[in-house]
């Protein structure tokens, strides 16, 4: 079946006795024990599994075209159980703009166990050079947050199979519906569900899906059940919830950000936009052979300096400001702010966030928060 139908249907995993169209929420930690010692409901303890959870987990790896998904209860806790079932002394290739909250976890959690290079992965050429004999993962993130850079799966993949190494995708900011890395070579698929499956900024979660059920996932496995960061019973609720809207949502978010990012590519007071679906995007090619849309999320670097785009995040009306991306209501920030001082994003660069609100208003919004 197409996506569309696949997330609605797909997670119809138990006939309730009560004739409920849509799942009921599971509120119970523990479940009953047969005489058998066995646990004929399928479940034990909400910690291990849950019906919300395996529903949960059920839909996204049929949309993501896996084996099998283990949700957690953020993007980050869900990043972090792959670093955490690395042995110790393993080397990990990176992006060099990778999301700060998994580079911030790589530079302080696992500073004393892990060895890490960040490379610019778009130059495919010379991942190779990174290679070491501990390397043991290829962590990719396309597109990347928050500069819009594509990474070619496909070309990554065949070097990540060439050396035995764990190929992970992060592909939050394209969801499922527009990107799919297993069918490209990647063998973990990690969202953080909190973004666009969520898409309503009311419910974190992550989840990381495999290729195959093989050792690495029941390392990962174990880390999900016995360590706990899991999502709650009603957190699976909601994403069950919001994926039913996921396909529709995406097209939305495409279609405004796809004229957003026209009418910023030729205001005067923009020196660059950041966008996959602009034919000047240096990697416009590859997003047109992997990905089914160029996605609802874009980066502007203002003419003028963090002042300025701070101003400009300061004057709006319609778009919030706030972090966080994928929700229906549209969201711009002033990046380097959020990161930090030890960010290297530029000091002019202003994410936005495209939402389903009209465009001629986030259009009118920007206009009057840049000025002529």
């Amino acid at each position: 079946m197409k996506p569309e139908t696949n997330a609605i249907h797909a997670s119809n995993l138990v006939k309730a006795s009560t004739g409920d169209v849509t799942s009921p929420i599971h509120l119970s930690t523990t479940y009953f024990r047969g005489e058998d010692g066995g646990y004929p409901g399928g479940h034990m303890y909400s910690r291990v599994s849950n019906p919300n959870r395996s529903a949960l987990e059920k839909i996204i790896t049929v949309l993501e075209g896996g084996a099998d998904t283990c949700a957690f209860s953020s993007g980050n806790t869900a990043g972090m159980a792959i670093f955490q079932a690395l042995k110790p002394g393993s080397h990990i290739i990176a992006p060099d703009d990778m999301y700060w909250g998994f580079k911030k976890q790589l530079l302080t959690i696992f500073a004393d166990t892990l060895t890490f290079d960040f490379v610019d992965l778009t130059v495919v050429e010379e991942v190779e050079n990174y290679v070491k004999a501990n390397t043991a993962l290829l962590w990719v993130e396309t597109p990347s947050n928050p500069l819009l850079k594509i990474c070619d799966i496909e070309a990554l993949g065949k070097i990540a199979k060439k050396h035995q190494l764990i190929f992970a995708v992060d592909s939050t900011f394209a969801s499922p519906i527009l990107q799919n890395p297993i069918a490209l070579g990647a063998d973990i698929v990690m969202h953080s569900t909190t973004k666009y499956i969520g898409g309503h900024s009311d419910v974190l979660g992550g989840s990381l899906t495999f290729a195959v059920k093989n050792e690495f996932f029941e390392k990962i496995k174990n880390i999900q059940e016995t360590g706990g960061a899991v999502p709650s019973p009603f957190d699976c609720f909601l994403l069950l919830r919001s994926i039913k809207t996921l396909a529709y949502r995406i097209k939305g978010h495409c279609e405004n950000a796809e004229k957003l990012a026209s009418y910023l590519n030729h205001h005067p007071k923009v020196e660059a936009v950041f966008y996959p679906g602009l034919a000047s995007h240096p990697q416009h090619e590859i997003v047109k052979k992997q990905m089914r849309g160029f996605g609802g999320m874009l980066s502007i670097l203002t003419k003028g300096d963090a002042d300025f785009a701070r101003k400009v995040v300061n004057s709006v009306k319609v778009f919030s400001q706030a972090t966080s991306l994928g929700g229906v209501e549209s969201l711009i920030e002033h990046r380097a702010s959020v990161e930090g001082p030890t960010s290297k994003t530029p000091q002019n660069l202003i994410r936005i966030s495209v939402g389903l609100e009209h465009i001629d208003d986030l259009i009118a919004d920007l206009e009057q928060a840049l000025g002529s």
